[in-house]
């Protein structure tokens, strides 16, 4: 899945994020909100996203991605059905998580921060998530596996290919 060109998604998501916009734009400092509700609406901020929430407020599309890119919270690429994140915290990295990572990323065919062709996979990375005793860890959605190692992978990616068959 690449990044869109010119529109983005449906006639309805489109109708939706212009709903917003409309019933926000009197509300000051309503950027966040709005921003939020975009990529609940489209599961990310593409560029002509962020230009129609721009107009739509009247403010430059420089303001509007200066704030996309300062918050974590929001992502410029679109994420798969499963996504995946590889805590690379000091004690999942001291005990091989770039490994992991690297395997995840040869099983897939694609680099961190990036989404299968097909849409069922994303991979991110992280700095912590509070399960320093199973290090290293990943989590698949909300699902987190622990004292990974890269042979342990491709079994668990096939689990999430064999559910979605």
């Amino acid at each position: 899945m690449k990044q869109c060109e010119g529109k983005c998604g449906t006639a309805e998501q489109e109708k939706k994020l212009k709903a917003v916009i409309e019933e926000s734009r009197s509300t000051p400092g309503c950027l966040m909100h709005i921003l939020q509700e975009a990529q609940g609406i489209y599961g990310y901020l593409p560029m002509p996203v962020q230009k129609t929430i721009a107009e739509g407020l009247g403010i430059s599309l420089s303001e509007v991605y200066g704030v996309v890119t300062f918050y974590s919270q929001f992502s410029l690429n679109p994420k798969g059905k499963h996504r995946i994140s590889v805590c690379l915290g000091t004690a999942c990295y001291v005990k091989g998580s770039d490994k992991i990572l690297e395997e995840i990323e040869k099983e897939l065919g694609i680099k961190c921060g990036e989404c299968t062709a097909d849409g069922l996979f994303s991979i991110d990375s992280c700095r912590c998530v509070g399960a320093c005793g199973l290090a290293p860890v990943m989590m698949v959605g909300d699902e987190v596996y622990g004292k990974l190692t890269p042979d342990k992978v491709k079994g668990i990616l096939d689990e999430y290919r064999r559910a979605d068959k």
